[in-house]
């Protein structure tokens, strides 16, 4: 029998079954194959968060369940982001609770934390009024604020807040994704004046299992790496795959009068007013969280973001 097994007191085959939803995302695919690669049994196929029936009969008879699935965009509508991040969280939290499970780990986003302005955001802050204008930032906090709801009522969930993830994997792709590639291919010639924690999605997907196995009740754990600013960040993906360095450092008003005039992504724009900085030392201290160097997630995730971008002008 497993240690986590011991720790989870089975007794049968001594193997944890275990659902993963968003398992074909970013992060989700990463969480799978960790699990998988200690044992576990994973149930990860793809059902539509609201199809109560057929999520019953996937998490049923698990022993735990990873909540990843995420409308991750900010093009999508409020209406989407509504249907999927709060509506969706709402059904997996009602079953996790009907159904018995053991525990539930949610994840959330390093932008229900913060940012917090001259310092690094911590699991004790919250995000600025002002960015809950932004759908995403909004349905991702009144999800997390379901689930740990449900932990003060007895259910046994923990929440796990990522910050920016990178490497390989990212294949549809995400926001992060699309600026990776934007660098890579020398489609971007400048930098925004702000900043954001860089973490290796591996990194992320370990940080999820340690919260699983060590993480306290209704607890809230940071998922992060290094804090960079916008030119450190474009300068290191260039360096990597040989392109010029983006040289233009573009002032936070220039940039709201592009998002005013339809140029820039007004909530992209709307989220980098303050630099996205926050600090692991939770993780680090409770679960034993460790990230490592951030580079080579950047290479691979530099690669891909050419060999797509290749694929698509084919």
């Amino acid at each position: 029998m497993s240690d986590t097994a011991g720790r989870w007191g089975l007794r049968d085959d001594g193997r944890v079954r275990v659902h993963v939803t968003g398992a074909s995302g970013f992060i989700g695919g990463h969480v799978v194959r960790e699990l998988r690669a200690a044992g576990h049994t994973v149930r990860d196929e793809w059902i539509d968060l609201l199809a109560r029936d057929r999520m019953r009969h996937a998490i049923e008879g698990c022993h735990a369940v990873f909540h990843l699935a995420a409308l991750y965009s900010y093009d999508a509508p409020a209406s989407e982001h509504e249907r999927v991040n709060v509506e969706g969280t709402r059904v997996v939290v009602e079953l996790c609770r009907e159904l018995g499970v053991r525990r539930l780990v949610h994840t959330s986003t390093c932008g229900t934390c913060g940012p917090v302005a001259g310092r690094p955001a911590t699991e004790d802050d919250e995000p600025p009024a002002y960015e809950l204008a932004v759908p995403y930032k909004r349905t991702k906090l009144e999800a997390e604020r379901i689930v740990l709801a449900a932990a003060r009522d007895g259910l046994d969930a923990v929440v796990v807040n990522p910050t920016t993830p990178v490497g390989d994997g990212d294949r549809f792709p995400t926001p992060t994704g699309r600026m990776i590639e934007g660098v890579a291919t020398g489609r971007y010639r400048g930098y925004l004046d702000t900043g954001v924690n860089v973490v290796d999605v591996r990194d992320v997907a370990r940080g999820h299992v340690l919260a699983w196995e060590r993480g306290a009740r209704g607890a809230r754990y940071l998922l992060g790496g290094v804090d960079l600013t916008l030119r450190e960040l474009f300068t290191a993906i260039a360096d990597l795959v040989g392109r010029p360095r983006p040289r233009f450092r573009v002032p936070y008003a220039a940039a709201q009068a592009l998002a005013r005039a339809g140029i820039a992504n007004a909530e992209e724009v709307a989220l980098a007013r303050l630099p996205m900085y926050y600090s692991s030392a939770k993780a680090r201290r409770e679960l034993g969280y460790e990230p490592g160097p951030v580079e080579p997630a950047l290479a691979r995730a530099a690669r891909e973001a050419l060999d797509r971008a290749q694929l698509l002008d084919l």
